[in-house]
């Protein structure tokens, strides 16, 4: 297949400069963070650790995720008890249910940016 990977994420924002530096800040997203093979980071470039990426489209109708919104970010993360203490701290409402873990599957938790859009962070079993 020609698709090697997923190269980006572009999506509209109310203030981009804003919203860019809240990710970063917050959760470490966006170019500058991580390195490439060679231990090289990039102002243009996230580097994040390499692991399987879920590319599903829901009904229209799903409850999964807000009806207004027409996505939602998952992010793989480390310690998610520790992220989710950190976020607490910063005054971001977290949600979580207990029906989201398993073994099978690991744990979630859902935020939202400053402009509402909803992230799910994913902590992956233990291997």
């Amino acid at each position: 297949m020609p698709v090697v990977g997923f190269g980006g994420f572009f999506f509209r924002a109310q203030d981009p400069e804003g919203l860019k530096a809240w990710y970063g800040e917050v959760l470490g997203v966006g170019g500058g963070f991580g390195a490439d093979e060679s231990g090289q980071s990039s102002p243009w470039f996230w580097h994040p650790e390499p692991g399987g990426v879920v590319f599903e489209p829901f009904k229209a109708s799903t409850d999964y995720f807000a009806p207004d919104k027409s996505y939602m970010l998952n992010f793989r993360v480390r310690d998610l008890d520790s992220l989710l203490e950190q976020l607490n701290a910063r005054g971001i409402e977290i949600t979580t249910k207990d029906e989201w873990d398993t073994p099978e599957t690991g744990r979630f938790a859902r935020i939202h940016d400053p402009e509402g859009n909803p992230i799910e962070l994913w902590e992956p079993p233990a291997a």
